[in-house]
């Protein structure tokens, strides 16, 4: 019977060397020829299962540079799960901690990055809405607006909803970039372009020990930015919510405290 020991030691230098073939030399015994096919066969999975689950980022780069940065995944990171569905949360981990960007490589990459990330995320979690006591058609003033599961918000510097081939920014946005991505009773997963108020409500909604009405979340939130006009605001904000509502982001309401 074959030691164990020498087994798994030679598992661990033929994975050594199926990272990183150009500076860890194949397990002694194999032939290249049959050690070729390894090599492309689990490199070109990678580069294409990556290259289908971050569309734009693999379209905003050339091949050489996309095969730079898979070889980088396949040399540096160590992945902490073998599930197909979480390989892009080990990628983005790759990007946020280990990759070693180019001079050609675009500032917004690691933002571009975790966009597509949460977009394929929403678009397969299992996360439902729970609706228990919700009133769908309910007063999103008088009541307590209820966020749904599926809809998730970021912050970014960089309008990274648009970026594209023929749109590579070179700095920043002069203001945070608001998005809200909602998946819609299609499961197709959208989003929602906000602004700072917009994102400060639905930040209030989904924090809301005291289930406030929306009027209340909005007459708090006039006061924590200097508002000027409350009335203003709160006519704003019941649009605001109206539409989001519509969209699926708002699933409804509670009765409020």
């Amino acid at each position: 019977m074959p030691d164990k020991s020498d087994f798994q030691a030679r598992q661990y230098a033929f994975a050594a060397h199926i990272r990183d073939p150009q500076n860890v030399a194949a397990p002694e015994g194999i032939e290249d020829r049959r050690m070729a096919v390894y090599r492309k066969l689990f490199f070109n999975n990678l580069n294409n299962l990556l290259g289908t689950m971050f569309p734009v980022l693999r379209k905003i780069h050339s091949d050489d540079q996309w095969r730079r940065m898979i070889r980088q995944f396949m040399q540096k990171h160590r992945a902490e799960t073998p599930y197909f569905l979480q390989l892009p949360e080990e990628f983005l981990g790759f990007l946020e901690t280990e990759f070693e960007p180019g001079p050609q490589d675009h500032a917004f990459l690691l933002e571009l990055a975790h966009y597509e990330y949460a977009e394929l995320a929403l678009s397969i979690s299992t996360k439902e809405n729970d609706p228990e006591s919700i009133d769908p058609d309910g007063d999103l003033l008088k009541e307590t607006p209820v966020r749904s599961v599926l809809a998730w918000t970021y912050a970014y510097r960089y309008p990274v909803h648009r970026i594209s081939p023929d749109f590579l920014p070179a700095k920043p946005a002069e203001q945070p970039v608001y998005l809200a991505l909602y998946r819609d009773d299609n499961d197709k997963v959208r989003f929602l372009e906000l602004n700072a108020v917009t994102a400060g409500l639905l930040d209030a909604i989904e924090n809301n020990p005291d289930a406030q009405s929306g009027e209340g979340l909005l007459r708090e939130l006039a006061k924590k930015i200097h508002y000027p006009d409350v009335d203003a605001l709160i006519g704003h904000g019941a649009d605001a919510l109206q539409e989001m509502r519509q969209l699926k982001i708002l699933i409804g309401t509670r009765s409020a405290s």
